[in-house]
Formats: structure tokens, C-alpha cells, sequence
């Protein structure tokens, strides 16, 4: 059989539409293809191109080439190096196979020389083995690569929705659809929506992908939970500051995060949806405290699962108008409430000017430590020390160096926390103060307290952190003793006076002698109501026990 009577398939790829990242077009390809067949006088029965890559099988155009040749409607392959055929085993195996097996007579090639003996399928599998390493390694460097760019800050894959890709400054804000994402945050937030409400809201006011195609629910839910938009990145499981501008606070995302938990707890099927489901246990034998309707009321009884139990059944309104009492003797009055929130302003405010001039002096010292450095390499290379000393003398000004760093880092931490969770806590008294509903109630009800119980039909709970300093201090709302207080802590009458004599010495002041007696100072007595405002203060300025959990 001479080559007039041979016939070839030419093959063409390449793995995108992307002309820099190829080696050879598929114009060029073909032209060098058609050359060799009309040198070597071969027949060209059919022309197959496809644009896929072939790391892994399952080509199509590939596997349509394949058929055919099994078919007898061509002897041999041309194609411009044995890396377009095949770059992973599977592929490569069965190219090798129909040439054992005499199904594919020839394969020739502008690059690369082939020959069905025993020598030439060796190194047509050695080709095979280099071009499957070739992507292997490829794939390896890719990754290294986006790795390095995470450390550094920048985003590595195609932008989110809301940013865009900019050249030489990675992922920057959409102007128009970076408003979009932060008014899809702040809508969920407010807990009025579902995610397939907000897909419809914001589907509507034209949120989409790239492609111009709607967003489902799952996009909506995955976009949520990005911290990406908070000026974080989140890379294989983990968390990366980023150098790009964030569109959304993370106290807003914090907030989306805990709307959603709180929406997407599981409901058994088939049970009705009471408030105190699992809320409670019993006082008496701690199991669990479950709610049945009666005559058209909700009761709430002991399970007594473990053991016998003689608590009986309490109506839910009951334990409703107990939990509403239980929240104001923890909560502070609104207007007390105002008036710190506006001096913890001032106090960070002042604070702010205090760490400026801090953290300025820190990063002097730094600038100075990386001077010295400087220097030291300076005398080294002229020979004024030598290199034991130089590494000597270097290895501590890193050290402190780095000692500096971390304390700098530490500060600018921890420099604002205090006043920010004071102010969550005077925030949470605020919502105290407003009218609820009940579930609003149940679930502000968990952030002051823990350990809920009911024996006797009463509520019981152990107040947290600042909630228990305030509820030991008398000044929650439920103190029916200070509400004259609370309307004016400067002013006073007897009775109050009587309540605070109880508790410490009116007129506190060191013991004196008769002598001294005209040299002693006496404050009047109702100084003592003054304790509310300096218990108040010892509130917001004591940062420990503002550290709430939830």
C-alpha cells in the first residue's frame, strides 16, 4: 500500500480562544498539517479542530475522530505534535492501543518523528508522558502562583460580583453593582426578607452575573456569606487580609451571618412552631420543658423523661410577662442609655488622639531600628566589622525590630475594642427598651443570659457578664426603688435616701476625732443617689465586662 492510497485525519486544538497562550493557532496548525500532506502526497479525508483542553478525557471531537478511525474510514493521523492528541493517560493509552492493534496504521507529525515499531510507540508514550507532566506542573505552578497572590493580598480568580478585574490593581469596587451587593447585605440584615425574596428584589433592580444571567437563590446565599466583600479573602478554607477596597463593614456581614443562622435552624416537620421549643429545661429535674396547646391555650410542662418530677403545667403568657420583667431588670433607661453612648464617644474620641501620638512613636522607633540596620550593612560592606559582628549586631536590631511590629500590630487591634463593645452592650440596651414581639423577646432574652429554667412556674437565668453587674446593682428596670432615681439622679427624696443608708454609710468619709471635727468634710446626704451615675460610669469604662458572648 503505497501513500496515494493512505488515508489521514488532520487533527487541530488548542485548550482556549486566547491567542497568547498558545503555541501554535489553529490557522497555523493546519497550514503546516496541509503542507506535509501535500509533501508526502497523503490523502486528507477529514479535518477535526476543537478548542478543549485535553488534561482530562472526554473530548468530543476527539472521541467523534476516534470512532471513525475504528471504523475504517481512515488509516492515519496528522497532527502537529503528539501533545494535541493527548494530555493524560486515558487518551494517550488509547492511541497506543489502536496501534497495536492495527487500527491506526501511521501517525505523522512536523515535530516529532513516529513509527509503529516497539522504538517508536516507546517514545510516542515517553511524548505522552511529557505532555501529561507538562500540565501536571502547570497546574502546580498555577496554584503556587495563586497562593503567593493571596498572601499578598490580592485576589487571584476572576472578580466577585460587585468588583471587577483592573489591571495592576486586582478586584476594585462595580460602581454600580457594588451598591447593589451592599443594599442586598443591609435588606437581609434587617431579618424582614428571605433569600428568595431578596433574589427577587434585587434580580429586579438588575443584580446579575457577568454573563447578563439572573441570580438563583443559592447565588444570593453564597454571596451573603463572602467575607469578601468585608475586605477579606477566603482561599481554600482560609482567611486572608486583602489589599482591595471593601464595599460592606464587617459588622454588617457579622449581622447578615447571624440572620441567617437564626433562619436557617431546622424545624421538624409536622410540630407546631412554638416560641419556647427547646428553650427551657425543668429546675426540678432538668429535662427539657416542651409546650402543647389546651383548650385553646399553650402550656408549657416538664417532659420528665429522667425522673419523677412534681412541677406542673404554667400557661406561656405567664412565662412571657416573666420574661419581659427578667429583660428590664436588666436594662438601663433609655435616656441613661443615651447619655453614655455619647460620653463613650468622647472617651474614644480622646482615646483616639492618645493612640495616634502611640502608635506614632512605635513607628518611629521602627523607622529608627531600620536605620540602624541600614548602617550596620554599611560598615559590614566597608569592612569596619566583621561578619560575625555584623550578624551579631543585626540578628538583635531584627529582633527588636520585630518585637516592635508586633507590638504596633497588637495596639492597632486592640486600640478601639473596648469602646466597641461597650457600645454593643449600651446598643443591646436599646433594643431592650423598645417594644417587641415575643420571638424578639426570646431571642434577646438568650443574649443577656444562659442556663434558662423554669421551677414553680417562675423563670430562672443566669444573667451574663455586664448583665449581672447591672441586675447586682439595683439600676435594672424592674428596681421599683430608683425610679425616682432614674428620673433625676442629682435630686432625691427621704425615701431614697433610706434605700442607700441600707446598703453603705450616707455620709462616707475616713473616722475623725472630736478635735478635728470642724476640719472634717461632710457631704450631703443625698450624695449617695449620686451611685447610679458612678456605677453607670464603672459600666462603661470597665471593658471586661463588656465582653458578651453572642
Amino acid at each position: 500500500m503505497n501513500n496515494q492510497t493512505k488515508k489521514f485525519f488532520i487533527y487541530t486544538r488548542k485548550s482556549t480562544d486566547d491567542k497568547d497562550r498558545q503555541v501554535r493557532s489553529i490557522s497555523d496548525q493546519l497550514a503546516e498539517l496541509k503542507d506535509l500532506a501535500l509533501k508526502e502526497q497523503l490523502e486528507a479525508v477529514d479535518v477535526f479542530v476543537e478548542k478543549q483542553t485535553a488534561k482530562i478525557p472526554g473530548r468530543p471531537v476527539f472521541n467523534e475522530m476516534m470512532l471513525r478511525m475504528e471504523a475504517g474510514e481512515a488509516s492515519g493521523i496528522l497532527a502537529w505534535h503528539p501533545d494535541r492528541l493527548a494530555r493524560n493517560s486515558v487518551d494517550g493509552g488509547k492511541i497506543i492501543y489502536l496501534v497495536d492493534t492495527g487500527v491506526i496504521v501511521e501517525m505523522k507529525f512536523p515535530t516529532f518523528w513516529f513509527d509503529p515499531t516497539p522504538q517508536g510507540k516507546f517514545m510516542l508514550s515517553i511524548a505522552f508522558s511529557q505532555s501529561k507532566y507538562y500540565v501536571d506542573n502547570l497546574s502546580e505552578n498555577i496554584k503556587r502562583g495563586h497562593r503567593n497572590k493571596v498572601k499578598e493580598g490580592i485576589w487571584p480568580q476572576m472578580s466577585p460580583i460587585g468588583y471587577v478585574n483592573e489591571k495592576g490593581k486586582g478586584i476594585v469596587p462595580h460602581p454600580e453593582l457594588s451598591i447593589l451587593v451592599k443594599k442586598t447585605f443591609e435588606a437581609y440584615a434587617t431579618g424582614n426578607f428571605t433569600l428568595r425574596e431578596v433574589r427577587d428584589k434585587f434580580n429586579a433592580l438588575g443584580l446579575k452575573r457577568k454573563s447578563s444571567r439572573e441570580l438563583a437563590v443559592s447565588n444570593y446565599q453564597k454571596l451573603l456569606k463572602n467575607p469578601i466583600y468585608t475586605g477579606l479573602m477566603r482561599y481554600n478554607g482560609e482567611i486572608f487580609e486583602g489589599k482591595h477596597e471593601p464595599i460592606i463593614s464587617k459588622k454588617l456581614f457579622d449581622s447578615v451571618q447571624e440572620v441567617m443562622s437564626r433562619k436557617s435552624k431546622p424545624h421538624s416537620k409536622g410540630l407546631k412552631p412554638y416560641i419556647y421549643r427547646g428553650f427551657f429545661r425543668c429546675g426540678e429535674c432538668g429535662c427539657f420543658i416542651t409546650t402543647e396547646t389546651q383548650k385553646g391555650h399553650n402550656y408549657l410542662r416538664c417532659t420528665k423523661r429522667k425522673n419523677p418530677c412534681t412541677q406542673k403545667y404554667v400557661r406561656e403568657e405567664l412565662i412571657t410577662s416573666q420574661i419581659q420583667e427578667e429583660i428590664k431588670k436588666v436594662s438601663l433607661p433609655l435616656d441613661w442609655t443615651k447619655w453614655m453612648i455619647a460620653e463613650n464617644a468622647k472617651d474614644r474620641q480622646s482615646e483616639v488622639q492618645s493612640s495616634t501620638l502611640f502608635a506614632d512613636s512605635i513607628k518611629a522607633d521602627i523607622s529608627l531600628l531600620e536605620t540602624k540596620i541600614e548602617k550596620l550593612m554599611n560598615a559590614y560592606l566597608e569592612s569596619a566589622l566583621s561578619l560575625e559582628e555584623y550578624r551579631e549586631a543585626k540578628n538583635k536590631l531584627v529582633n527588636q525590630n520585630q518585637l516592635l511590629k508586633e507590638k504596633l500590630r497588637a495596639f492597632e487591634q486592640k486600640a478601639n475594642n473596648r469602646f466597641e463593645l461597650t457600645e454593643k452592650f449600651l446598643k443591646y440596651n436599646m433594643e431592650l427598651a423598645n417594644d417587641r414581639t415575643n420571638e424578639e423577646n426570646t431571642h434577646l432574652f438568650k443574649k443577656v443570659g444562659s442556663n434558662f429554667q423554669i421551677k414553680d412556674r417562675t423563670v430562672l437565668f443566669e444573667p451574663r457578664g455586664a448583665w449581672k453587674t447591672l441586675l447586682d446593682s439595683g439600676f435594672g428596670g424592674g428596681n421599683a426603688l430608683v425610679s425616682r432615681l432614674r428620673r433625676d439622679p442629682a435630686l432625691s427624696v427621704s425615701s431614697d435616701s433610706e434605700f442607700w443608708r441600707k446598703r453603705e454609710d450616707s455620709n462616707l468619709r475616713g473616722p475623725c476625732s472630736p478635735g478635728s471635727f470642724r476640719n472634717c468634710c461632710f457631704r450631703p446626704l443625698s450624695h449617695a443617689s449620686m451611685r447610679s451615675l458612678n456605677i453607670l460610669a464603672n459600666l462603661k469604662r470597665n471593658v471586661n465586662i463588656f465582653r458578651l458572648r453572642g
